[in-house]
């Protein structure tokens, strides 16, 4: 903003020194003077609209500038989507070890009852406790489709939403 200041106080002494050259030349006189007195004064025409667009690019600036409050929470709103999809990546992480764990008791489980099979031993409790970690197994399986459902809600939410409101972009 500084830089379009300096810049347009720089154009303007530079017409005001313009402009104070075209006077001390006087009134035109015929010949090789009036070509140059054209030519400044084209060159005097090109720097005020140079100036012109400048000045109207700072007044788009400061708009801008005003309006800024109004974005201000732009940073708070990201913060609050960062922290929810953070939240919603935890609770995934939380359910994926759940998983694992049930997984590897199923294992264990399967193992113990494959080892008495073989031994000729038929165990009521192995094949219970086989059935109850297979149900956790299930069971920590749908947590973690549930908690990626709402990973990617997280995610998504604010992508629709700024695809719905283009003007908050």
């Amino acid at each position: 903003m500084s830089q379009i200041d300096e810049l347009h106080s720089r154009i303007t002494r530079a017409l005001d020194r313009i402009s104070t050259g075209v006077e001390a030349l006087g009134p035109a006189q015929p010949g090789a003077q009036g070509v140059a007195e054209s030519e400044i004064a084209t060159a005097l025409e090109e720097e005020r609209m140079a100036n012109a667009q400048l000045e109207e690019r700072v007044r788009q600036l400061h708009a801008q500038l005003e309006n800024a409050p109004e974005s201000a929470a732009a940073p708070e709103a990201l913060a609050a989507q960062l922290a929810e999809q953070q939240e919603a990546l935890a609770a995934l992480d939380g359910e994926l070890q759940r998983l694992r764990q049930a997984n590897d008791m199923l294992m264990r489980s399967q193992a113990e009852m494959r080892a008495a099979l073989e031994a000729g031993i038929g165990e009521p409790h192995l094949v219970n406790q086989a059935m109850l970690a297979e149900l956790d197994s299930l069971r920590a399986a749908r947590g973690v489709e549930e908690a990626e459902a709402r990973a990617l809600l997280a995610g998504l939410t604010p992508v629709l939403a700024a695809a719905t409101n283009p003007e908050e972009l």
